[in-house]
């Protein structure tokens, strides 16, 4: 019996694999539905998620307890964090797209965007906000408060201006310090 040829045998294995993969099932099409379908499935399913939500609340796991409690008013509340960190990531993606075409500023821009989501997604984490800005376009000044007073070697407490301190009731203003450091002098 003469030898055969490579390529036969390859074809020959080809043929056997293929006889051996199980057939593909058509697909059925939908009936396409009517306006009418359309709305009482959008209804039902809506129902749906409600109860759903009702009975098995999430349990955001993954968030800081102190940032759940902040209430609708409160500008650092879960949901808006949320928001600031899916529109800054679309604008991360553009100003990414920006920088692959060479313009100017780019690359700064994408990190400091970058910068900004992390600090967002750390407090969600942490529930500490540690930058100077916060809101969706990184606009609103952030008011920073004392938590544990620091003090002087000579038992004068440190003061920073622009920063509320609780035992004093307010902020500590650029006319405080002034007048604080007359007095000690």
């Amino acid at each position: 019996m003469p030898r055969q040829k490579k390529s036969d045998l390859i074809n020959f294995f080809r043929n056997q694999i293929q006889e051996e993969k199980p057939k593909e099932k058509p697909k059925r099409t939908r009936k396409p539905m009517t306006e009418e379908q359309k709305k009482a499935a959008a209804e039902r399913l809506k129902k749906a998620r409600e109860k759903r939500l009702k009975e098995n609340p999430p349990a955001y796991k993954n968030v800081h307890p102190s940032v759940l409690t902040r209430g609708e008013k409160d500008p650092l509340n879960l949901q808006n964090v949320k928001d600031w960190i899916a529109i800054n990531r679309e604008k991360l993606k553009e100003t990414r797209a920006k920088e692959r075409k060479g313009e100017k500023g780019a690359s700064v821009a994408a990190s400091n965007i970058q910068n900004y989501i992390s600090i967002m997604e750390n407090f969600l984490r942490t529930g500490d906000w540690y930058g100077v800005f916060c809101g969706e376009n990184e606009d609103q000044f952030v008011k920073t408060h004392c938590v544990a007073q620091a003090y002087h070697s000579d038992g004068t407490p440190k003061r920073t201006v622009g920063v509320f301190y609780p035992e004093i009731g307010e902020v500590w203003t650029r006319e405080m310090d002034e007048e604080h450091r007359n007095f000690l002098n």
